[in-house]
């Protein structure tokens, strides 16, 4: 819930978004366990915010124009949910309606270790044009705290739904020299 925290700090520190958020039951559980915050304190952070069961939602329909949808996180019960067409919530029915739309849809993924299961389902998200990038921070920016941590993964999120951002240090690996062949480069 870290990522979901610093996503909100994130959008909730600039004012060219309108950021609409669905809590599930069970990621109210899981925000409580491990930020210790609750419901409303996450709520005024947004532009909307809906409960779950509200599946007739303006981001449920295809007429409402988004730029995309990030899941921050993610866990393997939505990534189920959504690769097979399970719109049994918000979260899960406003995820098929941005693919069907053809729009950019984000998918964090908490979970490890995976299970074939989760892989099929990631596989169908991604068939599906979906993105799916676990919860995974690289080490080569020499973070310092968890902190540096969590802005990675949420900086990279925000990249992939096509959102610029400084949350996190951009790969400057060395430059290779091409190949030579005989003297044909």
């Amino acid at each position: 819930m870290p990522y979901l925290e610093r996503t909100l700090e994130y959008f909730s520190s600039r004012n060219d978004y309108e950021v609409h958020l669905v809590l599930t039951k069970a990621s109210l559980l899981v925000i409580n366990q491990e930020i210790g915050k609750g419901e409303e304190q996450l709520a005024s952070k947004v532009s909307k915010y809906y409960k779950e069961e509200e599946v007739n939602a303006p981001i449920a329909s295809g007429s409402f124009k988004t730029e995309g949808m990030l899941i921050v996180p993610c866990s393997t019960r939505t990534l189920s949910a959504i690769a097979n067409g399970f719109s049994d919530n918000l979260v899960s029915r406003a995820a098929e309606v941005t693919l069907k739309e053809r729009r950019k849809l984000v998918l964090v993924l908490r979970e490890t270790p995976l299970s074939l299961m989760d892989v099929e389902n990631m596989k169908k998200v991604i068939l599906s044009g979906g993105i799916v990038m676990p919860a995974s921070p690289a080490f080569y920016g020499k973070p310092k705290t968890v902190n540096d941590l969590v802005d990675f993964v949420v900086g990279r999120a925000l990249t992939l739904l096509g959102i610029d951002n400084d949350l996190y240090p951009e790969w400057r690996g060395r430059r290779l020299e091409p190949l030579r062949f005989g003297g044909v480069a």
